[in-house]
């Protein structure tokens, strides 16, 4: 089995001890040599100044290609596009183009009054400018605002026109679901990479209401397997979310799937070791 690329997904800390986590995140992960690693938004660009200053860190310090979340919420048109200045002027050339989430206690987005309407419209003011590589949000389940799979599928096909050049799936269980999703883009003519999107599992409540807001099916082997496992305490768990995320992704490396994204929640170590495991070799100091 050849070993996939491999990306990672970080969000920007709030907190000094949210730091530490981060960049102990970062220094245990680079030496597994990501194609790039991503750094998100909080809801409603609640973390819009932490996000920058952890792309740039992170890219200053490590060495990594890192792709800078950017979302449309509560921010004008030029105000968004003053981010993509900075990040360029930064020397960050990779952004990942989401409408993103309501603002808190708010229940769906709503449009700034001078801000882009949706992704389609921020992708293709990005795109415009001639200097970034722009990646965007892929759903193999309906998106919660969706009206069914197809409409996720024609609204992806619109990013890539855009001029979005590869895409990241939201999370699932089942490899099936990845490649039915796949199929179906296949068929609407899109062409570009679409990367999937892997959830290590840290915690079994905390990933059940992540699936929630998110609209990802839990299947029942995966919440009757946690609960044997919770029987046996944390080692058990651990073994289990290793093992069941692994046997994931090499079932999705013998689909054809050649790269792979994980949301690492800024905890480094279920994610090393299923890098690991799928023949990934972190590179010494030396070399």
């Amino acid at each position: 089995m050849t070993p996939p690329k491999i990306s990672f997904e970080f969000f920007p800390p709030k907190t000094l001890e949210a730091s530490f986590k981060l960049w102990e995140t970062a220094r245990v992960l680079a030496p597994l040599a990501p194609e790039f690693v991503s750094v998100t938004y909080g809801a409603g660009g609640t973390t819009r100044k932490l996000t920058h200053e952890a792309v740039t860190t992170i890219n200053r310090q490590f060495g990594l290609e890192v792709a800078a979340h950017l979302t449309c919420v509560e921010a004008t048109r030029a105000e968004t596009m003053e981010i993509v200045q900075s990040y360029a002027d930064a020397g960050i050339r990779e952004i990942v183009a989401l409408r993103g989430d309501a603002p808190q206690g708010a229940d769906r987005f709503t449009p700034h009054a001078d801000g882009f309407a949706n992704s389609v419209e921020l992708i293709e003011a990005i795109a415009a400018r001639g200097d970034m590589t722009i990646r965007c949000g892929a759903y193999p389940e309906p998106h919660p605002d969706s009206a069914d799979g197809d409409a996720d599928v024609a609204w992806l096909k619109r990013k890539i026109e855009a001029g979005a050049t590869s895409a990241i799936t939201q999370f699932f269980f089942e490899p099936d679901t990845f490649f039915r999703f796949r199929d179906r883009c296949t068929a609407a003519g899109i062409d570009v990479p679409i990367i999937p999107g892997i959830l290590p599992v840290q915690s079994w409540a905390g990933t059940k209401r992540f699936a929630a807001t998110c609209n990802t099916t839990v299947p029942d082997w995966a919440e009757e397997s946690f609960q044997l496992a919770a029987l046996d305490g944390p080692e058990a768990q651990r073994a289990l979310a290793t093992g069941l995320c692994v046997d994931l992704c090499e079932k999705l490396i013998a689909g054809g799937v050649g790269r792979l994204h994980f949301y690492t929640l800024n905890r480094p170590e279920l994610t090393f070791d299923v890098c690991t495991a799928l023949g990934i070799e972190p590179l010494t100091a030396a070399a």
